[in-house]
């Protein structure tokens, strides 16, 4: 099942996509996606309305996409989380998940205009495979317990000032919470249509030119170890997102691309999950 918010900043509506990518209203289901409904059974919820018939078809062409979670609790990230990104940044492969987080406000729709801060000379992009919460997660016994608590997956953008976050002093949140840093969507995926989270291809794209050509395979750290392994160290709730690391590519690494400008348009994909293309503007 494919969950999405649809409509202006702050008045999205609940939809979902069936099988033949139609669209249907959620609202007789919910309100929103969120945490609570996350926590209710709302995916079960609405698969049994749709199921019955009970959700009308609603059109969605040429309205905005938000991010498919409102509001998370927090966004949680894991950095260096792949052999080739780790490699590029002439950085040992982590013994430990590296971890970090992002403010929450920084989640905005797939296609929103990403803002390049006023000072910033190194604004990067990463794509990411995003895990969402669906159920707390508190001390799991087991990596195979990460399963029950994963209501779905989604594309993210973890945008980065690379001074801010290394020349600065200090954590990394700095160079990773800046307005609009977290492009999220367009759908929240559930685990079922999703299949094997370690194997999904994933790309991203700057001003047409392709800069990340990934696979989630070459995680070092992979999804279910994540979950299992924040969930000693924090309490995971429903609505949480959790960005899983980039592949090779970013602009801070080694190789010749430039940092983002204003006017860049960066489109990004991973298999199953959709596509996001936002515009780069100045803050």
């Amino acid at each position: 099942m494919r969950l999405l918010r649809v409509g202006p900043p702050g008045l999205e509506r609940p939809a979902l996509l069936d099988a033949d990518g139609g669209a249907h209203d959620l609202t007789p289901v919910t309100d929103d996606i969120d945490g609570a409904f996350l926590a209710g059974g709302g995916i079960e919820r609405a698969r049994t309305a749709l199921a019955e018939g009970l959700l009308a078809p609603i059109e969605i062409a040429g309205q905005r996409i938000g991010a498919p979670v409102a509001r998370p609790g927090k966004v949680v990230c894991v950095g260096l989380n792949y052999v080739d990104h780790a490699a590029e940044t002439d950085t040992p492969p982590p013994a430990e998940p590296v971890v970090f987080m992002k403010a929450p406000d920084t989640v905005v729709g797939p296609d929103d205009t990403v803002l390049i801060p006023r000072t910033s000379l190194k604004t990067d992009y990463e794509i990411e495979l995003a895990i969402v919460i669906g159920r707390t997660a508190r001390y799991l016994d087991s990596e195979r317990d990460a399963d029950e608590v994963i209501a779905g997956y989604a594309i993210a953008d973890d945008v980065s000032e690379r001074a801010f976050q290394h020349e600065r002093g200090g954590q990394w949140d700095k160079g990773k919470s800046c307005e609009t840093f977290n492009p999220l969507g367009p759908w929240l995926v559930t685990p079922d249509e999703v299949g094997d989270p370690q194997g999904l291809a994933m790309r991203l794209w700057v001003n047409g030119e392709l800069r990340q050509d990934g696979h989630t395979k070459n995680m070092i750290f992979g999804v279910r170890h994540v979950v299992w392994y924040l969930s000693q160290f924090m309490v995971l709730e429903p609505g949480d997102v959790i960005n899983t690391g980039t592949p090779a590519g970013v602009a801070f690494g080694a190789n010749d691309f430039p940092y983002l400008r204003e006017g860049d348009v960066v489109e990004v994909e991973i298999d199953r999950l959709g596509r996001q293309r936002h515009v780069l503007g100045q803050a």
